[in-house]
């Protein structure tokens, strides 16, 4: 999020129903941020105007607002881009997900869908869709949080509002998965190294990870696979600087093979090790390790 001495940090979440708004607004709660949930568009510009007197303490301000407010569609949009034109610090983070993912949320509460159709839950899904597709154009972040553990998302909200772009940084992500599991929602950049030797076929090594000695010298002893580490580690030393240049305050960069447990485990490793000699701060999580 960019901030501006003088003006307080304003998140507004919106989204599609069941996407994640009240476990966002938790995390922007939790790290400091003053929380709404539902708030009527006609006091939005008087509360940001006010938002000035709160406490120094207070990180930023969060609302939560969506179609649940009668007239949201037709007062939201405009508004946000005229106050978008004078707040530099002022940002939407719109959550989605996809059919089948809602679907299954709705069915497992007994909540209403906001969206009054008759039919199907799916009806209602795929008619809110089509309802805020101007707003979803609008926003800072677009956020799927169709694979996420809710761990996961928590730990993906904080790091876009904690994100600081004004200060030359780029928080670098390297994270590991398996293609079977689906593809990571959260990546910029994916690679599949599904084309490198696979240890599972080796006896010894397909109840270990590529946390293991025994691995990691399978995978990365191939000269195919060193010269792929070589180029691809030199291809983001050339691109890191550039989505700096562009403002961009996050980069994921996802590492896949097939379970997401030998190669991509071992790839991302060597990687944190060569972008941190590099100077890069650099997090890395394992996203399917643990269901091999």
């Amino acid at each position: 999020m960019r901030e501006s001495q003088g003006q307080t940090s304003v998140v507004i979440v919106t989204g599609l129903s069941g996407a994640g708004k009240s476990s966002a607004l938790k995390v922007l709660e939790d790290i400091g941020f003053f929380c709404i949930d539902n708030l009527p568009v006609t006091f939005l510009t008087k509360f940001i105007e006010l938002s000035g007197n709160f406490s120094p303490s207070i990180k930023g301000i969060a609302l939560v607002m969506d179609l649940r407010e009668e007239g949201f569609l037709t007062s939201f949009p405009n508004l946000y881009r005229h106050l978008k034109k004078s707040l530099v610090t002022l940002d939407l983070i719109f959550l989605e997900a996809d059919d089948q993912t809602l679907i299954k949320r709705y069915s497992e509460t007994r909540r209403k869908h906001p969206v009054a159709v008759s039919g199907s839950v799916a009806r209602a899904v795929a008619r809110e869709r089509e309802l805020l597709f101007e707003v979803r154009s609008l926003a800072s972040y677009r956020v799927d949080s169709s694979n996420f553990t809710i761990h996961q998302f928590k730990e993906y909200i904080r790091k876009i509002v904690t994100a600081d772009a004004s200060q030359g940084r780029l928080n670098i992500s390297l994270l590991s998965f398996g293609f079977r599991n689906g593809l990571p929602p959260e990546a910029d950049i994916v690679m599949d190294v599904r084309f490198l030797p696979n240890p599972y076929f080796i006896e010894a090594l397909r109840e270990q990870s590529g946390f293991d000695s025994g691995v990691k010298d399978y995978v990365l002893g191939h000269p195919v696979s060193r010269s792929f580490v070589e180029r691809f580690h030199a291809l983001l030393k050339m691109l890191i600087p550039e989505y700096l240049r562009e403002g961009k305050s996050y980069l994921t960069v996802a590492i896949g093979c097939t379970g997401g447990q030998h190669r991509s485990v071992a790839i991302v490793n060597y990687l944190k090790d060569s972008l941190q000699e590099d100077g890069y701060e650099i997090s890395v999580s394992h996203r399917d390790i643990k269901r091999i």
